[in-house]
């Protein structure tokens, strides 16, 4: 891989890790409510399916599932609704602790399997693979770097938009702001989900 395949990868490593979406929300939402500590499960997670789905796609799933209408519709299917129940639990929680112990409680495993139902993950992944590993002779080479560059982006904003669901932990303790601010959330996944029908 030479030195412009390598920036054209960070660049897209960084508009689509960076952009808001299913995981970046949840890692705002579960660390604004219940705190960063509680938050690195899930911010834990993100990389490991992330990475988990990219080496599917790379052996040769992805393009079997996007072969299959049906197969990508049920995948489609569970998406938007695991995204629009986690809505429905975040927009009810109006208290801080609320949503991590009672409303909303995503851990490792749901953050691994999220990402199988990701349709900006998917794309991301299948992105990845046509444009810097199928097909060429040091694929596994190729794999070997973008799956790292990746993983690392995947944590890093995650954790920075986890970070920042901390930071206004304390000012959203006072009246209603909790509630606005996980109903506003609830909105970002709901946005998502009919983002996803609509791909």
């Amino acid at each position: 891989m030479n030195w412009q395949e390598f920036t054209a990868l960070l660049v897209l490593a960084t508009a689509m890790s960076f952009s808001p979406g299913p995981n970046t929300t949840l890692s705002t939402a579960l660390a604004a409510n219940g705190g960063l500590p509680r938050a690195m499960r899930f911010i834990v997670a993100v990389p490991v399916g992330w990475t988990l789905l990219l080496a599917l796609c790379a052996a040769g799933i992805g393009a079997l599932v996007t072969a299959a209408p049906m197969l990508r519709l049920a995948i489609k299917g569970l998406g938007i609704a695991y995204l629009l129940w986690l809505a429905f639990k975040l927009s009810s929680s109006g208290t801080l602790g609320q949503a991590d112990g009672k409303r909303l409680d995503v851990g490792f495993g749901q953050g691994v399997m999220l990402q199988f139902v990701n349709i900006k993950a998917s794309l991301l992944a299948l992105t990845l693979v046509a444009g810097w590993i199928a097909g060429r002779p040091d694929a596994l080479h190729r794999f070997a770097i973008v799956a790292p560059v990746m993983l690392t982006y995947a944590f890093a904003s995650n954790f920075l938009y986890a970070l920042i669901g901390a930071l206004l932990r304390d000012w959203l303790s006072h009246g209603a702001r909790l509630l606005w601010f996980n109903r506003a959330m609830a909105a970002v996944l709901v946005l998502t989900a009919y983002w996803m029908f609509e791909t």
